[in-house]
């Protein structure tokens, strides 16, 4: 199929783009293309104007912060999010993420500031964000800008924090905990498809090996990704053994409301996410307590 009919316009500041979505409110924002493109073609969105925000380099930006977290720019490509060495040295979480996201062409073009807006429930970078703990940045020309906490970002299916003629500009990552190994684990039916499920999980061990700070984080279960409070709760000051493992990953399905769609049964998804909770945990403990990258 192809679209229906809509005006385009490409600026090359911030400025401009903002100023056009306050006089067309029903616009939307074209960043990378790789999720709205197929939704135009499909003819499931029909706006009277596209904002093209790809030629505004303020928007691409990595800068290393001095608290040793990172400012990552909305228009940042996934492919550098997943090679950027500052990314994959202060947030390996976000690069590994990224390098699981479609394939290289899709990677080549779609962008960090693109997933999170369209906040597709088995996307891999919202789930990274809300484990990261990050803080997501909007602007628009009459409302200033504000900052909304990722875990509050997302509302529901397909559906964010995002108000009429507001552009996400930029994620803020604060300092991961000192020592954490990260580590992201998803299962697909194959690769470059849609996660079935996926876990986000960051893990920080005291002196003696116990869990000091874990952080989980689900897609593919809900309509917004999943904070495991209660999963990261059963972890505190535990080892990371097999007792505690299944602990959280109980605690991990009994959070957890998949619904049955023509991919997988809500009893299979809520099995995987226990799954991969374990094992994104077990793998962020092991680069935790120096068993490699992350």
């Amino acid at each position: 199929m192809k679209p229906a009919p809509f005006a385009y316009a490409d600026p090359d500041t911030l400025e401009g783009a903002l100023d056009l979505l306050a006089r067309a409110p029903d616009a939307k924002v074209l960043a990378g293309g790789q999720s709205l493109m197929p939704l135009l073609n499909m003819r499931l969105a029909r706006p009277p104007l596209l904002v093209d925000i790809g030629r505004i380099a303020s928007l691409r930006g990595i800068e290393a912060a001095e608290d040793g977290g990172l400012v990552l720019g909305a228009g940042v490509t996934h492919k550098r999010l997943a090679h950027d060495p500052a990314v994959r040295e202060r947030w390996p979480l976000l690069a590994q993420a990224a390098s699981l996201i479609g394939h290289e062409a899709i990677r080549a073009r779609g962008t960090l500031g693109g997933s999170l807006v369209h906040s597709d429930p088995a996307a891999e970078l919202p789930a990274a964000a809300v484990a990261a703990d990050a803080v997501l940045v909007l602007e628009s020309r009459d409302g200033g800008r504000r900052e909304v906490a990722a875990r509050d970002f997302f509302i529901t299916y397909l559906t964010t924090d995002v108000a009429p003629g507001e552009v996400l500009t930029a994620v803020r990552l604060p300092a991961p905990p000192p020592g954490a190994g990260m580590a992201f684990e998803e299962v697909a039916r194959r690769s470059g498809d849609f996660a079935l499920a996926g876990a986000a999980a960051v893990v920080a061990l005291d002196a003696s090996g116990a869990v000091r700070e874990a952080r989980l984080a689900l897609c593919g279960v809900g309509g917004t990704p999943v904070r495991a409070a209660e999963a990261e709760a059963v972890l505190a000051g535990r080892r990371l053994d097999e007792a505690a493992l299944e602990a959280a990953a109980e605690a991990v399905r009994q959070a957890v409301e998949p619904e049955d769609d023509l991919h997988a049964t809500a009893a299979y998804r809520r099995h995987l996410a226990g799954v991969l909770a374990v094992r994104a945990l077990r793998r962020a403990g092991e680069r935790a307590s120096g068993g490699g990258e992350g």
